[in-house]
């Protein structure tokens, strides 16, 4: 049994990540700016700490604690980016991490999982990106490149740290929340051409493959979590309709999405064809590789 902190609990991923290994008999310690967590009265081996964690506080004597530290926390991209939420979806990310590191003690036999995204790698047309590729220059890779950086100074206190460089994360909630009412009304389709690669991975293999890094003892650095067959958003789109029997001929204009998203819209059109190289040749193996059987598992 590990003692596990999760900042960052109360979102999508991390309220998945946290039922994942209460499940399997490990310690969790979740961490969000919400009152209250549903885990809490499910489990008594669940600790919920309601804390803002861009802010030093109490919350950060679970760090030194824990065994295990995951930090998730950061809110949402998918809202239009005025120069407010801009500095919201920064400081969310890197004071919080920055307040994590800071309270680590040396010394202590512990590691730290933390989150990044592929958007990291900016738009890269047709190339495929492994952990290995340059960062792109726009304002999620700047974040990202930031968050890690952060993240990274722990290993000066003698901690093994794992950054997740993130894909769209596929399940019954998060960004297909999102995308499935319009295929619903039958008004679903590609955004633009629908050319540009499409990372994705689903919510069984980011447990799974969290799990797997945090209990190897070797594995360090940085991993791209998506699947190991990315695919054109066009052909997402269509494995999409066909899982909710629906259509998916109706296209967004690309021009439509820029207005109507600004910067944010931009974002979603780039390119991003990334391999999770550094994680399969760790010995990690895919639930769902493919789209098709991974949306089948969530709607079927």
């Amino acid at each position: 049994m590990k003692t596990i902190l999760i900042t960052g609990a109360s979102g999508f991923v991390g309220k998945n990540l946290a039922r994942f290994f209460l499940l399997r008999g490990d310690k969790v310690t979740g961490v969000g700016t919400s009152l209250n967590h549903p885990l809490s009265k499910e489990f008594q081996m669940f600790k919920w700490v309601s804390s803002d964690t861009t802010i030093k506080g109490d919350w950060q004597k679970h760090v030194s604690t824990s065994d295990i530290i995951i930090n998730l926390t950061g809110r949402n991209i998918f809202r239009y980016w005025t120069k407010k939420y801009k500095k919201a979806i920064y400081d969310s990310r890197i004071l919080t991490t920055r307040n994590i590191v800071n309270a680590i003690k040396p010394g202590r036999l512990q590691k730290l999982l933390t989150t990044s995204a592929i958007g990291i790698y900016g738009d890269c047309n047709e190339e495929a990106v492994v952990e290995g590729a340059q960062p792109g220059s726009d304002f999620l890779s700047r974040v990202c490149r930031e968050w890690e950086k952060e993240g990274l100074k722990a290993k000066d206190k003698g901690i093994k740290v794992i950054v997740m460089r993130f894909g769209v994360v596929l399940g019954k909630g998060g960004a297909l929340s999102l995308m499935a009412p319009a295929f619903k009304f039958f008004v679903g389709g590609p955004l633009g051409k629908g050319q540009h690669w499409f990372p994705w991975i689903h919510i069984h293999d980011i447990e799974k493959a969290i799990a797997f890094l945090m209990d190897n003892s070797r594995a360090e650095g940085l991993f791209n979590l998506t699947a190991p067959e990315p695919v054109r958003q066009k052909v997402f789109a269509k494995a999409l309709g066909k899982a909710l029997g629906r259509p998916a001929f109706m296209p967004v204009p690309a021009i439509m999405i820029k207005a109507v998203m600004g910067e944010l819209g931009t974002s979603l059109l780039q390119s991003q064809r990334a391999i999770p190289e550094n994680l399969t040749k760790s010995g990690y193996t895919f639930s769902f590789p493919d789209v098709e059987s991974a949306l089948k598992d969530i709607f079927q």
